[in-house]
């Protein structure tokens, strides 16, 4: 009996019930938004590592940052459209289990990487002239390796503590992929420690960085009203607008999902919240960096013109 209490094959994934037909088209959306995700993205990474003029410390972190959007979305949608087309609900334990890790690690390091850009923003605009002394190549790696490692230490702290709840009862999990607090809604046990230790991971991973990243532009907001030349307030606002704009949504959502009070009548709004972040957070930094960024759109230029003439 504690054995069956304990171990459990698969779990049902509510997500949102609809009929077959419209299953079926929420998969060529889900499905089209999925590919120019990757596309998007992949373009990005191709453009930095294949342009030498994106060969900087904002470019690099740029990097990681797309590299981050397409393991995100990776993580959870193919299984979500898998269940799409084939009219099923169930996840096996080990594939949720990885789900849960993959998500939660990915999600941190996009948070510390965000937080990294706005630090290299602040040296570039208030320390221009000591910008290329204190951001060389080996302060950016450090700073790139320090949020991998601290976003997937936080995730295996996570997976770790849910890996000792004993499981019994129906496994139907309300949502359409194996998120935390979901998950832990169907377990047995105790799951206060979880809850405290999710709570901690939220305040040190969403309110810690972003009232960094908010420090860094009062600064730089500071620093650009000094400029004299209009030409270049214009540059810096034109930068340091399109981070604020993926900062801005990435936390927004996040925090309304995960330090506001529980409710289950919410449940349904907070999937419908993960699903737009899901989709369009991956396809905002490819979009914002791009089409504001007058260095990308340059080297995408100069990318086709190469290829053209070839």
């Amino acid at each position: 009996m504690e054995n069956n209490q304990s171990w459990i094959a698969e779990f049902i994934l509510v997500g949102f019930q609809l009929r077959e037909e419209m299953e079926l088209l929420l998969f060529v959306i889900f499905f089209l938004l999925y590919i120019f995700n990757l596309l998007a993205n992949g373009m990005i990474l191709g453009l930095i590592c294949l342009d030498p003029r994106l060969h900087s410390p904002m470019y690099y972190f740029l990097f990681h940052l797309a590299i981050t959007d397409i393991s995100y979305a990776s993580s959870n949608l193919p299984n979500m459209l898998e269940n799409l087309v084939k009219h099923k609900k169930t996840i096996p334990f080990v594939s949720c289990t990885l789900q849960m890790l993959f998500y939660l690690a990915f999600g941190s390091v996009e948070c510390l990487i965000l937080v990294v850009m706005s630090y290299d923003r602040y040296m570039a605009i208030c320390h221009p002239l000591q910008y290329t002394v204190i951001m060389n190549w080996r302060v950016c790696t450090v700073l790139a390796i320090a949020s991998w490692a601290c976003g997937f230490f936080l995730a295996l702290v996570q997976v770790s503590l849910f890996l000792r709840l004993p499981f019994c009862g129906p496994q139907k999990v309300n949502h359409f992929f194996c998120e935390i607090q979901s998950v832990l809604k169907v377990t047995c046990g105790e799951t206060w420690i979880n809850e405290i230790f999710l709570f901690a991971d939220s305040v040190f991973i969403l309110v810690g960085p972003l009232s960094l990243v908010l420090v860094s532009y009062v600064r730089i907001l500071w620093s650009v009203l000094k400029i004299q030349s209009k030409e270049g307030r214009k540059k810096a606002f034109s930068t340091c607008s399109s981070h604020l704009c993926v900062v801005g949504f990435y936390f927004g959502i996040v925090m309304m999902v995960y330090l506001v009070p529980d409710n289950s009548q919410q449940e349904e709004q907070q999937k419908i919240l993960f699903l737009f972040y899901t989709f369009f957070n991956p396809l905002l930094n490819p979009l914002v960096y791009s089409l504001r960024n007058a260095q990308v759109k340059s080297a995408f230029h100069r990318m086709l013109q190469k290829n053209w003439t070839l």
